[in-house]
């Protein structure tokens, strides 16, 4: 029963997140605000972790099934990156760089207001 909470929850801020990115254009995926909507509640207590604890073990497991439409999408569009590759290593050296710091920016600043995290 936990499980079809969490699950439940996990949908809930996935459909949140799609329909607000499209009434703002789809500027930023729904997918990318479901998941900074659900990070808001978990600090804001409103939603328990324990409620999606396994859900979300589980969905992280197997994660490598989430990459196969994005990958598909990259081979789809080989010949537009072959043609343009310097541009695309550029970017993602950068956005790789930028990952990293905002990652560990990010991570310090939760340490230092010592959430519980596992």
């Amino acid at each position: 029963m936990k499980d079809l909470k969490g699950g439940f929850i996990i949908l809930f801020f996935f459909a949140l997140g799609q329909f607000l990115s499209a009434l703002c254009g789809g500027f930023i995926p729904g997918n990318v605000l479901g998941m900074l909507l659900l990070f808001i509640a978990l600090c804001a207590h409103l939603v328990k972790l324990d409620d999606v604890r396994s859900v979300s073990h589980h969905l992280t497991k197997n994660m490598a099934v989430f990459f196969v439409p994005a990958s598909i999408g990259v081979m789809e569009q080989w010949g537009i990156i072959r043609a343009n590759w310097g541009g695309f290593l550029v970017i993602c050296i950068f956005t790789t760089f930028f990952v990293l710091v905002t990652v560990g920016t990010v991570m310090q600043v939760l340490v230092r207001k010592e959430i519980p995290h596992e």
